[in-house]
């Protein structure tokens, strides 16, 4: 009889290439996650591995199935049904939900700027006593502000950042509070932060 420990253990170790579409230049992050791990702690590994600050609904698309926080998400919609289950994320697994067949799917964060993340399994290692843990190993480029509008909003927001003279150059930079760098990412503060969600 397997003992608790045993049964927690996770099989494998998914590495994966999580990216923002409709995006330039590219925004990505690379993570090694165990398969032991649920849907609803990888939100916050995303959320972390990027820099956003989890204030928006997400939802995982994997297969032909959807992945998401039920109780909060029929709150929001108000009753309606909009045609598709959502499954909680909070009982299914990486292992349950990718095996070793699923090669990619989609993580939406913020329904109204509709951040679109696509996640590739890059490869499948096997658990090592320094692997085990979800660690982000590669990354480029910031995380796009929280409601900065979207891929279309983030380019003007980019544009006009970049030209002091711009009309709106003033009114941006104080908004998003005085300074960015669009090439901006350090990965051992970003890990430092997935360490402390454990």
């Amino acid at each position: 009889m397997p003992t608790a420990n045993n049964t927690r253990a996770p099989k494998r170790i998914y590495e994966l290439q999580i990216e923002l579409a409709h995006i330039e230049p590219r925004i990505w992050r690379t993570i090694l996650v165990p398969d032991n791990l649920k849907l609803s702690k990888l939100d916050l590994i995303i959320q972390t591995a990027f820099g956003w600050s989890n204030s928006h609904l997400h939802e995982f698309t994997i297969g032909t199935k959807q992945y998401g926080l039920v109780e909060i998400e029929k709150e929001w919609s108000m009753g309606l049904d909009f045609g598709r289950e959502l499954l909680d994320e909070r009982k299914f697994t990486l292992g349950q939900t990718l095996g070793d067949e699923v090669q990619r799917f989609v993580y939406e964060y913020d329904f109204g700027d509709g951040w679109e993340h696509i996640a590739k399994v890059i490869k499948i290692h096997e658990p090592t006593a320094t692997n085990s843990k979800p660690v982000c190993v590669a990354g480029k480029n910031a995380c796009p502000p929280e409601d900065v509008g979207g891929p279309p909003g983030y380019a003007y927001f980019v544009e006009v950042l970049a030209d002091p003279a711009h009309e709106d150059y003033a009114s941006m930079l104080e908004w998003v509070g005085g300074e960015f760098d669009p090439e901006a990412f350090q990965i051992d503060a970003t890990n430092a932060a997935i360490k402390r969600l454990r």
